[in-house]
C-alpha cells in the first residue's frame, strides 16, 4: 500500500480530518498538522513577542513553553475528529531530529527520519497524527517536518492542505512548478506569506524523490 504524508494547517486542522480518511482507505496516511493561528494568539494573549524569519518562529523557553501547550491542543482536537484510527505523537517523545538553528533560539531544521513510533503505528493500521516538536526540544516549522517525514518513511506523495489554494501564477494557480523556477521565484521574493515555507519544504521533497503537491499544485523536481 502507497504511503502519503498529509500536511495540515493550523487554520484547517480539523476540516482537514474528512480528507485524511478519505486517503486513509486506500493508503497508508501520517498526518503532520501545525498550529500557526493558536499559537501566534497565546503568545499576544500573553504579551509575548511574535516574530518570524524565513517563516519559522524565532522561540524562546517562555515561547516554546505556549508553542507545546498549543500543538498538544490541536493534536488532540483533530485526533478526536480522525476518529479511533488516529494516534496522537508529540516529535520530540518520538525521536524527531533536527540541527538547531542557533540565532532563532529553540527551533530546529528538522533531518529525514524513520520514528519506531510512526512505523508501528503504520503497520497496526493506525493514522500517525504527528505534532512538529524535535528532540531538544525544539520547534520545527511543521511544512519542513512534513517534508523530513516524507524523506524518512520513504513516503509515496506528500500533499500540503491548507488555506492557500496553491502557487498562484499570472492567470492563476499552477497545475505544475519545477523545483527550479520555485527556486528562483523564493530567492527572488516573488512569493510571499505561507506559501514560501510550504514552497521550500515542497521542493526539498521532490528533489529527493517524494511526489509533492500544495493544493492544485505539484512541484516537480
Amino acid at each position: 500500500m502507497s504511503l502519503v504524508v498529509v500536511k495540515c494547517g493550523g487554520r484547517v486542522a480539523g476540516a482537514s480530518a474528512s480528507e485524511i480518511l478519505r486517503l486513509a482507505r486506500g493508503h497508508d496516511v501520517v498526518a503532520v498538522h501545525g498550529a500557526g493561528p493558536q499559537i501566534s494568539a497565546a503568545m499576544h494573549a500573553l504579551g509575548l513577542e511574535v516574530r518570524f524569519v524565513g517563516g519559522r518562529r524565532v522561540t524562546d523557553v517562555t515561547a516554546l513553553a505556549v508553542v507545546r501547550r498549543e500543538l498538544v491542543r490541536v493534536n488532540e482536537a483533530l485526533c478526536a475528529v480522525i476518529g479511533p484510527r488516529a494516534i496522537g505523537l508529540l516529535g520530540d517523545e518520538i525521536g524527531l531530529a533536527a540541527e538547531r538553528i542557533e540565532e532563532l533560539g529553540l527551533v530546529g531544521e528538522p533531518l529525514p527520519s524513520a520514528p519506531v513510533a510512526v512505523v508501528s503505528a503504520l503497520a497496526c493500521g493506525a493514522i500517525p497524527v504527528v505534532a512538529p516538536l524535535a528532540e531538544g526540544p525544539l520547534n520545527i516549522n511543521a511544512d519542513d517536518a512534513a517534508a523530513a517525514l516524507a524523506v524518512g518513511l520513504g513516503a509515496d506523495r506528500l500533499l500540503f492542505l491548507s488555506d492557500v489554494p496553491g502557487v498562484l501564477r499570472p492567470g492563476g494557480v499552477a497545475s505544475a512548478i519545477g523545483a527550479e523556477e520555485a527556486d528562483r521565484l523564493l530567492a527572488g521574493g516573488e512569493l510571499e506569506g505561507g506559501i514560501v515555507p510550504k514552497l521550500h519544504a515542497a521542493v526539498r521533497a521532490a528533489r529527493l524523490g517524494v511526489a509533492a503537491s500544495i493544493g492544485e499544485t505539484a512541484v516537480v523536481a
